[in-house]
């Protein structure tokens, strides 16, 4: 059975890879680790951007991969269980996770930061220089 897409309109060409990015974000439903999106308001001469923040409790920053793959940011969480160790009771798992997230043309990663338990990524989108040309009018000789 084939799958009808929302992008399947014969009005709707070349948005194949937009598809594609949709069905990606879809796979990527593991709720962890749990994570937060925030707006943070222009300030002084920083622009606008945006924060994503994971709960990543237990990993120490040796164990956290972020990387910028073509439009995605990867975020890759990697614990070995440490065989010294002989645990009594075990609810806190040692686990991997990948997270990703779909970015829009011109975002750009500015930084991450781990701070108790949770690591922070910035996201910024400059802008465009507003350019603003002007155009010569030539005068034609109508009388041909």
């Amino acid at each position: 059975m084939s799958r009808v897409s929302s992008l399947s309109s014969p009005f709707l060409l070349g948005f194949d890879e937009i598809e594609r990015m949709l069905d990606r974000v879809a796979k990527a439903a593991d709720g962890y680790p749990p994570y937060n999106i925030e707006r943070i308001a222009r300030d002084g001469n920083a622009p606008e951007r945006l924060r994503i923040t994971l709960a990543v409790a237990g990993f120490t920053r040796d164990q956290l991969d972020v990387t910028l793959e073509e439009s995605q940011l990867v975020i890759r969480g990697r614990q070995q269980d440490d065989k010294s160790r002989q645990y009594l009771h075990r609810g806190i798992a040692a686990r991997q996770f990948q997270r990703s997230f779909v970015l829009a043309e011109g975002m750009e990663v500015s930084g991450a930061d781990l701070k108790n338990g949770l690591l922070s990524i910035d996201l910024v989108r400059p802008q465009p220089e507003r350019i603003v040309r002007s155009i010569a009018i030539t005068e034609s000789d109508e009388t041909e």
